[in-house]
């Protein structure tokens, strides 16, 4: 029998952790260098990690549209507009058709949609593993997308060794992945709390369906305890507007990424993630006394190297 450890509450229930999980977790936060601004670097992935103009966003949602079709029987000439409005109102098109009542495997759903993807339009990105390998903080990655999915992203811009944890689809629904198992990255966790309807403030999502995912602020606040961060000292980075406004909602510091102008409850803007080091030069600033006496050692082994 697994042992578990039930860690803070969420709408007057509490979240139950695997203690193999929530040890990964309190290993990492013992790496925490005291003296920087940020004690955690929680990154969307797909659009955020590599541009949109890959083209996997089109491909992803072809690939959903050609689902409904073939598997739910939707009418060919509705299926785009549907697509659309779903993903708008539910933060994903998977979660808009669950709640609408559409029964399908989750698992089946995302070997269709995600296992068609052109995954070689990926190349390796060794800039953004440099940069990344040379932030002191803990990384995690926190995407609506599947295990399978966000391993396959990350490996082919290899980056997969720069992140501690990944916050996947599998971490914030669980139900259906019971004999599923999980390497060292991706997190699973069970939980008794109520996702009913949700309501939270103008420009954040309204959470309604039995799918937990970006942008409702309960997901968000669900990852916030999962990985145990303290929000004032996470910084958050997404492509998505709506991500951005949940995210400061939750308490996290934000960057919206893929644009040079602000959105609301964004702090920072990046046109790219390879420009992170310039408008961010906090990330590797030590404060006050300490910065002459703590070295990254991430920092030490890319000079050697």
């Amino acid at each position: 029998m697994v042992s578990t450890s039930k860690i803070s509450t969420i709408h007057g229930s509490p979240l139950t952790f695997k203690l193999s999980d929530y040890n990964l977790f309190a290993m990492d936060t013992s790496r925490r260098i005291a003296g920087f601004k940020y004690d955690c670097l929680l990154f969307d992935m797909d659009d955020t990690l590599y541009p949109l103009s890959t083209g996997l966003n089109l491909a992803c949602r072809k690939n959903i549209e050609e689902y409904m079709l073939k598997h739910l029987h939707m009418e060919e000439s509705e299926v785009p507009k549907i697509c659309v409005d779903l993903y708008r109102e539910y933060g994903t098109t998977m979660a808009g058709l669950k709640a609408f009542g559409h029964e399908f495997d989750n698992d089946e759903f995302h070997a269709y949609v995600h296992g068609r993807l052109p995954y070689k339009k990926l190349k390796p990105d060794p800039v953004l593993r440099n940069l990344l390998f040379s932030m002191p903080q803990r990384k995690i990655v926190f995407t609506n997308a599947d295990q399978a999915h966000a391993h396959q992203v990350l490996n082919r811009l290899g980056l997969k060794e720069c992140f501690d944890s990944i916050i996947c689809f599998e971490t914030l629904n669980p139900p259906n992945y019971t004999n599923v198992p999980t390497d060292n990255l991706a997190l699973t966790w069970s939980n008794s709390f109520n996702k009913d309807c949700n309501q939270v403030e103008n420009r954040c999502f309204n959470s309604k369906t039995q799918i937990l995912c970006k942008p409702s602020v309960e997901a968000i606040e669900v990852a916030i305890q999962i990985a145990n961060l303290d929000p004032r000292k996470t910084l958050f980075f997404d492509d998505s507007a709506r991500n951005i406004a949940s995210g400061k909602a939750a308490g996290l510091n934000t960057v919206i990424v893929g644009r040079s102008d602000l959105v609301p409850g964004a702090d920072y803007a990046l046109s790219s993630i390879h420009n992170i080091k310039e408008a961010l030069p906090e990330i590797w600033e030590v404060e006050g006394e300490l910065q002459q006496m703590i070295q990254s050692p991430a920092v030490e082994t890319m000079v050697l190297a």
